[in-house]
């Protein structure tokens, strides 16, 4: 009970309450829709909530990622979306394993709980967005070799999703920005694939919800930045006296 009250007391209550209504939204959207497989309700929800513990930049938040790629990487694979399905278990979910090992590895004053949002160079978002490039090009052709459903859309979604996973490992705030844009992708999607099957439309529901949540984990860590930059001045300007 008493960890109950710390976990409650953690979040703010407007946190609690997009994750509430995130989570009732996706409930709802999977028994009016689906019903039956309870591995995407399932993943749902595990994704949603590893979204509310990375607006806090817990690390706890990249080792629900990590399970929620698992899972995702199976459900697109009953449509065929074999460039989702090989983009989450052969990219997100390594570099999901990679990204809580860098936050675990930086936390921020000591708070494990917490981790030190870093800063990317123009030198480094310019060798981002050449590897950009070549996994784009390089998918394109795998996923045209597996003749995967609508490749365009699948395309953009590997090229979003590399974006956001790399500027995860690397601690920028800007990773959350990546991943709503990826949302977007991944909500046309999963529209076109209920369009034949509308099980698939709670899938549709949950990256809506993945994509506020989103937006919000991007204004919390440019709060996060924003506060560890000045304590960081302002621990300068006590050393200098």
């Amino acid at each position: 009970m008493l960890k109950l009250k710390r976990l409650v007391n953690y979040f703010s209550k407007g946190e609690i309450l997009l994750w509430g209504s995130s989570v009732g939204i996706i409930i709802v959207s999977f028994f009016l829709f689906d019903g039956e497989n309870y591995l995407t309700l399932m993943a749902s929800l595990i994704g949603v909530t590893s979204l509310i513990f990375n607006a806090k930049g817990n690390p706890f938040g990249q080792f629900l990622m990590v399970l929620f790629s698992l899972m995702y990487g199976i459900i697109s694979f009953t449509f065929s979306y074999y460039g989702e399905m090989i983009t989450y278990l052969g990219m997100t979910m390594p570099m999901a394993v990679f990204a809580l090992v860098s936050w675990l590895k930086n936390p921020y004053n000591g708070n494990k709980a917490e981790v030190k949002v870093n800063q990317i160079t123009w030198k480094e978002h310019a060798c981002m967005w050449m590897m950009t490039v070549v996994v784009t090009a390089v998918f394109y052709v795998i996923l045209d070799y597996f003749h995967t459903a609508n490749i365009l859309p699948s395309t953009i979604s590997v090229t979003t999703s590399f974006l956001a996973v790399y500027l995860t490992f690397r601690r920028s705030s800007y990773f959350a920005l990546a991943y709503a844009v990826n949302d977007l992708v991944l909500i046309v999607l999963w529209v076109l694939a209920s369009m034949e099957e509308i099980r698939y439309f709670s899938v549709v529901v949950c990256f809506t919800a993945f994509f506020v949540n989103d937006l919000y984990v991007f204004l919390s860590w440019k709060k996060m930045e924003k506060r560890q930059s000045a304590a960081e001045r302002e621990h300068e300007k006590c050393m200098e006296f």
